[in-house]
């Protein structure tokens, strides 16, 4: 994705865009607009914000928001809602086929495909993804406190503040209409079109509030929570019939992965030499929790999807719509069987547990 310019809008303004390479040229006091074309996208979206800072939002005439094709050359000119005095507006090209050079620093790239096998325990799997972007660590509470913080003057309201073991650790305690309205607050505080909405025409972004249901827009470069079908697929990793986000074995340890070992009736593969909680992190009071990223990464270079903190996806439970939200990953409370890459969990979508935190996906 890349994100290109703001200007002051008056009223009777016409947005031009002419493609032609990958920077903004100008913006005239007419509202005319030339900005040129990145090769690889296919779709601009017209946004619009009170403020240079933002929030941005969809610009749409009427129930559709505004989107031009790009033609390769030559100009592309739509008209922009003029409701208000004082405007400002920018294009955003969304880009297809991402390649590792396309991937913010602080994210990892996830390549679309379709990874299928047996799993040891769950059986024959298929999972089939598009390409996304994926955090490399948990949430953490500095991060939640940053965006948190800064969304409050823009009309965000949450159910739980979060809480967390330290400023590095996972944050916890939030529940799921709390992760899903600060991956709003994170798009909009960085520039990027939010994903979730409270209206189906996708004007109104999902801020306050329970929405039991948001609207999705699926074609927004926003932050938003994985499904399961991706949170497995980045788990696996590209590797097939895995038990673990590892590749090396079947079985689990202290030494990959902060995760309760049972003293009794363990699983077979749970093969720890140090029992019940970690022995590194059983300190103080609960939770237990470790700072994000203490164990080593996966070779896709994504930390603590076994363990630490379960994650909030978006997902319903199967055979429970309407009532619970899907878990993955186990927790520093839960046993080796919970943090088997196809185990999914159930809960409340109000539940704000100190077992919980997430992290979050973009489309590119």
């Amino acid at each position: 994705m890349r994100a290109f310019v703001l200007g002051m809008a008056l009223s009777g303004l016409q947005l031009v865009a002419r493609a032609d390479g990958l920077s903004v040229e100008s913006f005239n006091h007419a509202g005319r607009l030339t900005f040129n074309e990145i090769p690889t996208a296919t779709v601009y979206r017209v946004e619009s914000a009170p403020a240079p800072g933002g929030s941005w939002r969809a610009a749409s005439n009427g129930a559709a928001p505004i989107t031009l094709v790009a033609s390769g050359s030559g100009s592309v000119t739509c008209s922009v809602p003029m409701d208000v005095a004082r405007q400002f507006y920018r294009v955003v090209a969304t880009v297809t086929n991402a390649s590792p050079q396309d991937v913010p620093s602080f994210l990892v790239l996830v390549p679309g495909g379709t990874n299928s096998g047996n799993d040891p325990d769950l059986g024959a799997y298929s999972l089939t993804v598009a390409t996304f972007y994926m955090d490399p660590r948990e949430v953490t509470k500095a991060m939640w406190d940053e965006v948190r913080i800064w969304s409050a003057s823009y009309g965000y309201a949450y159910d739980n503040v979060g809480s967390g073991k330290g400023t590095n650790h996972p944050v916890q305690g939030v529940n799921w209409y709390d992760c899903v309205k600060w991956c709003n607050a994170r798009s909009e505080k960085e520039g990027l079109t939010p994903v979730y909405y409270a209206d189906s025409d996708m004007y109104t972004v999902y801020r306050t509030g329970l929405v039991v249901a948001p609207y999705v827009n699926s074609a927004a470069n926003g932050y938003r929570l994985p499904t399961v079908t991706e949170w497995q697929y980045a788990a696996r990793g590209g590797v097939a019939n895995g038990r673990f986000p590892w590749s090396d074995s079947d079985t689990i340890q202290h030494a990959r992965a902060n995760y309760f070992s049972e003293l009794f009736d363990r699983a077979v593969y749970d093969t720890s030499a140090t029992q019940q909680w970690h022995p590194d992190y059983d300190t103080g009071s609960m939770p237990y929790t470790s700072p994000v990223g203490s164990f080593a990464p996966t070779g896709a270079g994504l930390y603590d999807l076994a363990g630490n903190v379960s994650e909030w996806c978006y997902d319903w439970y199967p055979g429970n719509e309407n009532t619970y939200r899907t878990i993955s990953g186990g927790s520093w409370n839960g046993p080796a069987e919970t943090c088997r890459i196809a185990e999914t969990g159930l809960a409340s979508p109000n539940g704000a547990n100190t077992s919980y935190g997430f992290r979050t996906v973009r489309n590119p």
